[in-house]
């Protein structure tokens, strides 16, 4: 989290945009999936609304997420 905390704002919308792209590619991992959630929510923090992808909730676990952003908060 503290990767995408110290990205400026435009580089963060910059790498949401490749990570869209390989979802719609299906280059994407579970994994990735976390680190797109992270993303999202360093993005809100800031005040921008980033979208998920359609299949997001699928195959994301909303409470594992929030488990995992508090994780990295701790850790930091």
């Amino acid at each position: 989290m503290d990767f995408y905390e110290k990205l400026p704002t435009d580089f963060l919308i910059a790498f949401y945009d490749e990570m869209i792209k390989n979802i719609e590619k299906g280059l994407l991992t579970k994994n990735m999936y976390y680190e797109l959630g992270l993303l999202i929510s360093v993005a809100s923090n800031r005040g921008i609304t980033l979208e998920q992808p359609c299949d997001f909730a699928q195959i994301m676990d909303q409470k594992d997420l929030d488990d995992f952003i508090q994780f990295t908060h701790n850790v930091t």
